[in-house]
């Protein structure tokens, strides 16, 4: 299993101890929580620049869900903090994300499948016993059929994911990262196709999309 890894939005990787220090501590110990997370395989997570204006400060991740050379989903997850607190957030953190695959064409004609992929968001951070609030986000499915020049190719039909929601927080005001992290990653897995698993290698029971046949390509 791979540990995370990531940066803040002003550039500090841990390296220079003047900017670490001017991070609030309990952004710093959230951000490392996410740094010791031990994920499930098959997840590659690298750090990406987190934006610059949602928050104080924030801290970037994306990762992907591979077989071999294929990538079957992707996506990406920011914490935001504002020591100040938000009013639509209703506390000082706040995780946004955002994650797609591409299915089978005939997996789009399914008129539940925008619940059944908010229902694994929602789904793995109650198998996790984690606590959340004002989450609120988007299912969208965009399918592309190919002509002229590109008519052998076959349909695809796209599924994306965006989302944010307000973790509980914790002892010194300081959510539960790394089990948020585990449950994010579990929703990029079953959107890539893989059987689900709980918080212990345990199986939640929560509906799975087959496995995909190709590569997703963004």
């Amino acid at each position: 299993m791979a540990a995370a890894q990531g940066r803040f939005s002003d550039g500090a990787d841990g390296t220079d101890s003047a900017k670490e220090n001017s991070v609030p501590l309990p952004f710093r110990r959230a951000v490392e929580g996410l740094k010791k997370a031990r994920l499930r395989p098959g997840v590659e997570i690298d750090p990406t620049k987190p934006p610059q204006r949602l928050a104080p400060y924030a801290y970037a991740l994306e990762a992907a869900v591979v077989d071999g050379e294929d990538d079957l989903a992707d996506g990406r997850l920011i914490l935001l903090h504002d020591p100040a607190g938000h009013d639509a957030w209703h506390g000082t953190f706040r995780l946004v994300t955002l994650v797609r695959a591409e299915l089978e064409p005939e997996m789009a004609a399914d008129p539940l499948l925008p619940e059944v992929c908010w229902s694994w968001l929602t789904g793995a951070l109650e198998a996790r016993g984690l606590a959340y609030g004002e989450a609120s986000g988007t299912v969208t499915m965009a399918s592309s059929h190919y002509f002229g020049g590109l008519a052998e190719r076959r349909p695809a039909t796209q599924i994306e994911i965006r989302a944010s929601w307000t973790p509980r927080e914790g002892v010194g005001g300081v959510p539960d990262t790394p089990a948020h992290l585990s449950a994010w990653c579990e929703l990029i897995c079953q959107i890539a196709g893989l059987p689900p698993v709980g918080p212990t290698d345990t199986a939640t029971g929560v509906v799975s999309l087959p496995q995909r046949r190709g590569p997703h390509h963004p």
